[in-house]
């Protein structure tokens, strides 16, 4: 069977889905890196990544900042197994599809070739392997910015300590966004998976992922959070939780 014929297997809703899955990753992630005049969350902490770096300067000893780079760079190791992981699972289901083709057709009341079912699956594999991809990068940037940091002269008055401090702000700074860019592949590789049930629980699926991550770059109390002012009366305990 060609790849022509094996597309023949699926419905043009299910090319529809696929689309709309596409789409919404692509432009949720430019929505929240380009935000124009509504920051995103994570535009906002874009600025106080470059303020601890000019903190970092004066601060004495500097065993404070290393610990929080650690914390990042675990994250980092920490997705990049979980993503390992789940590739490694999800091919294990493409060698034995024929036990997933049965329980999906019992759920789904479908009965499609065992081929589609391995498709689907291959969609969920390519989007955890950018996720694998940007953490990865992510955990050499933050290396990087580690480097570029024990790099800083000890005395703040020192004409090449600003300069190098912008540096390791904006490796910093990259670092964070590739991270943003491997939690986004994972939440719609998540979403991917609704598509073994068929094309309208794919479409749902991204759309509930698409106004997830809206609401927490957009419209969540940590946004609120980091807009209050830096002087004025404490903050009032958010209301509703987070999600």
């Amino acid at each position: 069977m060609t790849w022509t014929d094996r597309l023949t297997l699926f419905e043009p809703l299910d090319y529809i889905a696929v689309a709309v899955l596409i789409v919404s990753w692509i432009a949720i992630g430019l929505r929240i890196e380009n935000p124009g005049k509504h920051p995103s969350v994570s535009t906002l902490t874009t600025e106080y990544r470059r303020e601890w770096m000019k903190q970092m300067l004066t601060r004495d000893p500097r065993i404070f900042d290393s610990q929080i780079l650690s914390i990042l760079r675990q994250g980092t190791a920490f997705f990049a197994s979980t993503c390992m992981i789940a590739i490694g699972g999800v091919l294990a289901l493409i060698g034995n599809a024929e036990r997933l083709a049965g329980l999906a057709q019992d759920l789904t009341l479908e009965s499609d070739p065992i081929v589609v079912w391995e498709l689907k699956l291959i969609a969920v594999i390519l989007l955890a392997i950018n996720g694998f991809l940007s953490f990865v990068w992510s955990h050499r940037l933050f290396g990087y910015c580690a480097v570029v940091m024990a790099a800083v002269p000890n005395d703040p008055n020192h004409p090449a300590a600003p300069t190098r401090a912008h540096k390791a702000a904006e490796l910093n700074i990259s670092g964070a966004r590739a991270y943003n860019r491997g939690l986004r592949s994972i939440y719609f590789a998540m979403a991917a998976t609704a598509w073994l049930l068929g094309a309208i629980p794919l479409i749902l699926a991204v759309l509930f992922t698409l106004a997830v991550l809206y609401r927490r770059e957009f419209a969540s109390n940590s946004r609120e959070a980091l807009l209050l002012p830096e002087t004025g009366p404490e903050p009032k305990p958010a209301k509703h939780p987070e999600i």
